[in-house]
């Protein structure tokens, strides 16, 4: 029996929601930090900073059983495969293929969680849920056709000419990218059965930032840091908190109160988010199918969570 409270499914839908939106909206304004900072050094350094905030959650609460093995190994997978190999196979996929191909690649995710969900966790799948899935994988893929989520895919996308030869290796680390952040939510809701949010977000980080210590530090030592506008060290923070805090944070404690492939489905919000950042921060227009694909995006989150809300209030149980 978990010793963590749970919270109430509004709040859950809430933090899940908020999270995917941070997420979208850091991938879209983080654009000068890809081109000023090598990515290895970028992430030994959000690791780093998303630490020392997160110094306090480190602390074992005192009512948290000891760390069994399977929970040290869950914690492990879950930075190796949603921190660590999702951003290689995200960044390195993209440089060898492009922007496009990784969009429409990425709308498998909310699939991938829920096959995984019902594979590896053995939870019910409602139909409406796989109805939810389908919607939010068309509003992916039909969102990352437009111009405004080839924006925002591009600027975590590597600096350089692809290589054609290299292609078929681009799309393998894309399904992989795939595969490593339907693990994360696989993985996280089995974890928030004994941890709180606070602690698997502090635990996974320094997993990811020990992972990326030696590559960080190799590259850190040829760079050279004057070199880094005050505008890039302050998005530097925001980046690092978004992602290494604020964004595990409210998605652990979601997951709480919510199956994994229902939560999945909540991912479609990350290219909502950045495609809304792309219109009200940097100035580009919505098109028709932009806005088809925000509205089929948003119809798949209602689909899946209001059934949930219903069965809720008759006391039934995850849909």
């Amino acid at each position: 029996m978990s010793l963590v409270p749970h919270p109430n499914r509004t709040v859950s839908y809430f933090c899940l929601a908020l999270s995917m939106a941070l997420v979208g909206s850091y991938v879209a304004l983080s654009k000068p930090l890809a081109a000023a900072i090598p990515v290895f050094l970028l992430a030994w350094l959000r690791f780093g900073i998303g630490g020392l905030a997160m110094l306090s959650w480190l602390r074992k609460p005192v009512q948290e059983p000891p760390l069994s093995p399977q929970t040290k190994r869950l914690l492990f997978l879950e930075s190796l495969l949603g921190n660590f190999l999702f951003t290689l196979c995200m960044l390195f996929g993209v440089s060898l293929t492009n922007a496009l191909s990784a969009g429409v690649t990425m709308a498998a995710i909310p699939a991938a969680v829920a096959v995984m969900s019902w594979a590896f966790l053995r939870e019910r799948i409602a139909p409406r849920t796989w109805a939810a899935v389908a919607l939010a994988v068309l509003g992916i893929a039909l969102l990352s056709l437009s111009k405004t989520e080839h924006s925002a895919h591009s600027a975590i996308a590597l600096e350089g000419k692809n290589s054609s030869d290299l292609v078929w290796l681009g799309q393998l680390l894309l399904i992989g990218a795939v595969l490593c952040e339907a693990a994360y939510s696989v993985i996280g809701k089995k974890l928030t059965g004994s941890l709180g949010p606070k602690r698997i977000t502090s635990l996974i980080n320094l997993w990811g930032f020990v992972l990326a210590t030696p590559l960080g530090l190799y590259t850190a030592w040829s760079f050279n840091f004057a070199q880094v506008s005050t505008g890039n060290w302050v998005l530097l923070v925001f980046y690092a908190l978004a992602a290494s805090m604020w964004t595990v944070w409210l998605w652990m404690t979601g997951l709480k109160s919510v199956p994994a492939a229902q939560g999945g489905i909540f991912t479609v919000m990350l290219p909502v988010s950045a495609a809304l950042v792309g219109v009200l921060v940097l100035g580009e227009q919505l098109t028709g199918i932009q806005m088809l694909a925000l509205g089929i995006a948003l119809a798949s989150v209602l689909l899946a969570t209001v059934p949930s809300r219903a069965a809720a209030r008759v006391g039934r149980g995850p849909q």
